[in-house]
Protein backbone atom coordinates (compact mmCIF):
# COMPACT_ATOMS: atom_id res chain seq x y z
CA UNK A 1 0.00 0.00 0.00
CA UNK A 2 0.80 3.73 -1.02
CA UNK A 3 -0.01 7.27 0.38
CA UNK A 4 -1.09 9.40 -1.76
CA UNK A 5 -2.09 13.05 -0.93
CA UNK A 6 -4.90 14.99 -2.91
CA UNK A 7 -6.54 18.25 -3.13
CA UNK A 8 -9.44 19.91 -4.94
CA UNK A 9 -8.26 22.46 -7.50
CA UNK A 10 -7.92 25.39 -5.38
CA UNK A 11 -6.17 23.79 -2.85
CA UNK A 12 -8.74 24.87 0.47
CA UNK A 13 -9.65 20.72 0.78
CA UNK A 14 -6.51 17.92 1.56
CA UNK A 15 -6.55 14.60 1.80
CA UNK A 16 -4.34 11.71 1.98
CA UNK A 17 -5.23 7.95 1.01
CA UNK A 18 -3.36 4.46 1.32
CA UNK A 19 -4.12 2.14 -1.13
CA UNK A 20 -2.68 -0.23 -3.92
CA UNK A 21 -5.22 0.68 -6.23
CA UNK A 22 -6.78 -2.94 -6.61
CA UNK A 23 -9.32 -1.07 -9.90
CA UNK A 24 -10.63 2.13 -10.45
CA UNK A 25 -14.45 2.40 -10.94
CA UNK A 26 -16.37 4.86 -13.57
CA UNK A 27 -19.76 4.64 -12.56
CA UNK A 28 -23.09 5.10 -14.73
CA UNK A 29 -25.72 7.03 -12.47
CA UNK A 30 -26.63 10.32 -13.12
CA UNK A 31 -24.72 12.01 -10.58
CA UNK A 32 -21.40 10.38 -11.52
CA UNK A 33 -22.05 10.87 -15.45
CA UNK A 34 -22.52 13.83 -15.07
CA UNK A 35 -19.13 14.37 -13.15
CA UNK A 36 -17.17 11.82 -15.45
CA UNK A 37 -14.89 10.87 -12.38
CA UNK A 38 -12.27 8.28 -12.21
CA UNK A 39 -12.75 6.56 -8.88
CA UNK A 40 -10.54 4.58 -6.44
CA UNK A 41 -12.47 2.88 -3.67
CA UNK A 42 -10.71 3.45 0.24
CA UNK A 43 -12.06 2.11 3.47
CA UNK A 44 -12.28 5.45 6.09
CA UNK A 45 -9.34 3.93 7.83
CA UNK A 46 -6.74 4.46 4.75
CA UNK A 47 -8.42 8.15 4.81
CA UNK A 48 -7.32 10.95 6.32
CA UNK A 49 -8.90 14.73 5.51
CA UNK A 50 -5.96 17.02 6.01
CA UNK A 51 -7.55 20.35 5.64
CA UNK A 52 -10.72 21.86 4.66
CA UNK A 53 -12.93 20.54 6.15
CA UNK A 54 -15.40 24.04 6.72
CA UNK A 55 -14.82 24.35 2.72
CA UNK A 56 -17.17 21.03 1.81
CA UNK A 57 -20.27 21.12 0.68
CA UNK A 58 -22.27 17.80 0.58
CA UNK A 59 -24.96 16.64 -2.15
CA UNK A 60 -27.54 13.77 -1.50
CA UNK A 61 -29.85 13.04 -4.00
CA UNK A 62 -32.17 9.47 -3.98
CA UNK A 63 -31.88 7.28 -1.53
CA UNK A 64 -29.57 10.06 0.82
CA UNK A 65 -27.02 7.51 1.69
CA UNK A 66 -24.29 7.90 -0.31
CA UNK A 67 -22.59 11.11 0.44
CA UNK A 68 -21.53 13.25 -2.52
CA UNK A 69 -18.23 16.02 -1.37
CA UNK A 70 -17.31 19.33 -3.25
CA UNK A 71 -15.14 22.04 -2.70
CA UNK A 72 -17.34 25.06 -1.62
CA UNK A 73 -14.43 27.48 -3.50
CA UNK A 74 -13.70 25.92 -6.67
CA UNK A 75 -16.58 23.50 -7.20
CA UNK A 76 -14.32 20.36 -7.74
CA UNK A 77 -15.34 17.32 -6.15
CA UNK A 78 -12.79 15.30 -4.30
CA UNK A 79 -14.61 12.02 -2.91
CA UNK A 80 -17.92 10.48 -1.95
CA UNK A 81 -19.17 8.35 0.97
CA UNK A 82 -20.47 5.17 -0.72
CA UNK A 83 -24.00 4.21 -0.76
CA UNK A 84 -23.56 0.44 -0.52
CA UNK A 85 -20.76 0.30 1.46
CA UNK A 86 -20.92 3.84 3.39
CA UNK A 87 -17.41 2.90 5.88
CA UNK A 88 -15.93 3.07 2.45
CA UNK A 89 -15.11 6.22 -0.14
CA UNK A 90 -14.40 6.83 -3.64
CA UNK A 91 -11.66 9.13 -4.26
CA UNK A 92 -12.05 11.05 -7.47
CA UNK A 93 -7.84 9.62 -8.55
CA UNK A 94 -7.94 12.83 -10.64
CA UNK A 95 -7.03 14.90 -7.49
CA UNK A 96 -4.11 12.94 -6.43
CA UNK A 97 -1.09 14.09 -6.78
CA UNK A 98 1.11 12.64 -9.26
CA UNK A 99 -0.86 9.99 -10.29
CA UNK A 100 -1.49 8.10 -13.40
CA UNK A 101 -3.89 5.59 -13.60
CA UNK A 102 -2.55 4.50 -17.12
CA UNK A 103 -2.77 0.30 -16.54
CA UNK A 104 -5.18 0.04 -13.64
CA UNK A 105 -7.96 -1.93 -14.60
CA UNK A 106 -11.24 0.24 -14.45
CA UNK A 107 -14.62 -1.52 -13.89
CA UNK A 108 -17.95 0.03 -15.35
CA UNK A 109 -20.34 -0.05 -12.04
CA UNK A 110 -24.04 0.00 -12.89
CA UNK A 111 -25.29 2.32 -10.36
CA UNK A 112 -28.18 4.00 -12.50
CA UNK A 113 -29.74 0.28 -12.02
CA UNK A 114 -29.54 1.02 -8.32
CA UNK A 115 -33.03 1.05 -6.42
Amino acid sequence: MQKYLGSCHCGAVRFQIETDFPELTMCDCSICRRKNALMVKVHESQFQLLAGEESLTEYQFHTKTARHFFCKVCGIYPFHRKRVTPDNLGINVHCLEGFDPTDIPVRQAVGAAML
